[in-house]
């Protein structure tokens, strides 16, 4: 007996209908980063492990899927090292490639590439899979889509500004209300000078990230582990947990952040960023969130995360400012910013409130019922012209029972079904079923399309 098979734990299949919904959030992103000027590349699903490695910090280095050479990948590598058991140090003999973790590093990339053949400020988005080793949960998956735009070779805050916006006029058109998170990770390295932890910057960024995963407790007892002193412990704690509207905060951290040039970069980058989105008219609510720190060690200025308030689940979009990305690939003084819609958990959160346009999910609009070699022949010129107007139309291919026909239809949920035989045909007409009312007219092809469109 066959063993039943299955799929790797973290990936999913779709169904026609869940396609159809996603094509709908792909499309709906496309046509606002199209919008803001951004045009679409992409780039392959494996890089070298070299252009991978080292530029997510630990945690992201750990969580890269790697690909086992092909051919004798045992050569080379003497019995001690195979007897070491070192998984680490096996892999980067047996692995040159690696499937992407994300969309930026792999742009960073092209860019370095194809430095020549573009021409500065680039703005491009990129929707395809990304692939990490991570524990699947809810709204967490191993296989998933990032739908990024990013701009690079412009210092400009402006990029900032449009991003918020174009995150906000993509969750307006879904219907789904967010909350914008902002931060600057200038900032985040001001209050580790003040504390007295420069040095420990990643650590503490890392840590903070947390907070609304793990809880403020747990947070500290990170901090600690990680060698920082139980004084900047407490002297963090009133900073991570500011409150207040967004002029409160800047104002406090203004004072807070005084002696330190950093951390009031960070500041008035966050005002400007603030106050233009403010002033355009934004819907969605923005709110300068100290607790972001989005772990991802590239970013250096502006971050950003965006939270449905209707649904429990993590960040469905997020990104930043990265001053030196392309530098590690010996390009630099690069600036970019960019940000990527999750694209999986967007579906999640559209499934879960039920906003999914009924047009955007409709399959076949009109089926044909098939009695026969002569009832098909006169079907087939108005089937063509159902088409050449736009009806998704289809025949079903087999002179099968009415019951079995009807069937079909329902089980696709095609409103409507045209039934041809003797006396339409000798009419010249077809009968056109409603499938939701049940009712049945006797139309011509050109009263047929009208209904149909109706």
């Amino acid at each position: 007996m066959a063993a039943k098979p299955g799929i790797p734990k973290g990936t999913r299949d779709f169904s026609p209908v869940e396609m159809a919904k996603r094509n709908y959030i792909f499309n709906t992103i496309r046509e606002v980063f199209h919008l803001f000027g951004y045009q679409q590349i992409e780039t392959p699903s494996m890089e070298n492990l070299s252009t991978l490695m080292g530029k997510y910090g630990d945690e992201g280095d750990k969580l890269l899927f790697k690909i086992q050479n092909s051919g004798d990948y045992f050569s080379g590598i003497t019995d001690e090292e195979l007897l070491s058991r070192n998984a680490v140090k096996l892999a980067g003999k047996f692995c040159e490639k690696g499937l992407r973790y994300d969309l930026t590093v792999p742009f960073a990339r092209y860019v370095v590439m194809h430095r020549d053949e573009i021409s500065f400020p680039f703005k491009r988005y990129q929707i395809q899979p990304v692939w990490r080793a991570d524990r699947p949960q809810k709204g967490r998956y191993r296989e998933f889509y990032q739908c990024d735009a990013d701009v690079v070779g412009s210092n400009s805050l402006l990029n900032e500004v449009e991003l918020v916006q174009m995150i906000d006029r993509v969750f307006n058109k879904f219907g789904v209300r967010i909350s914008v998170k902002i931060n600057n990770r200038k900032i985040l390295t001001g209050i580790a000078e003040i504390i007295g932890e420069a040095d420990k910057i990643v650590d503490i960024t890392v840590a903070i990230d947390k907070l609304d995963k793990i809880g403020l407790d747990n947070v500290n007892a990170e901090l600690a582990s990680k060698g920082i002193p139980q004084e900047a412990i407490d002297k963090l704690q009133p900073i991570i947990l500011l409150s207040g509207s967004n002029e409160e905060k800047l104002e406090t951290l203004k004072t807070v952040l005084a002696t330190s040039e950093t951390g009031m970069k960070g500041v008035e980058e966050s005002e400007f960023i603030l106050k233009t989105v403010a002033s355009l008219g934004v819907k969605s609510e923005v709110e300068l969130d100290l607790t972001l720190a989005r772990g991802l060690n590239y970013y250096t200025g502006a971050i950003f995360e965006v939270k449905a308030l209707d649904v429990q689940i993590g960040s469905i979009s997020g990104g930043g400012r990265y001053d030196n990305l392309t530098g590690v690939f010996g390009m630099d003084g690069m600036s970019g910013v960019g940000i990527s819609f999750g694209a999986d958990r967007i579906f999640d959160v559209l499934n879960q409130l039920d906003l999914y346009p009924k047009e955007a999910v409709n399959g076949t609009e009109l089926l044909f019922v098939n009695f026969g070699e002569k009832e098909t022949a006169y079907c087939l010129p108005v089937l063509a012209k159902m088409r050449d107007a736009g009806v998704r139309a289809e025949i079903y291919p087999d002179s099968a029972k009415m019951k079995k026909q009807m069937g079909y239809a329902n089980d696709k949920q095609i409103p409507f079904v045209a039934i041809v035989g003797e006396n339409e045909m000798a009419e010249g007409k077809l009968t056109l079923k409603n499938m939701t009312t049940g009712e049945q007219s006797l139309l011509t092809s050109d009263e047929l399309l009208k209904t149909v469109r109706g």
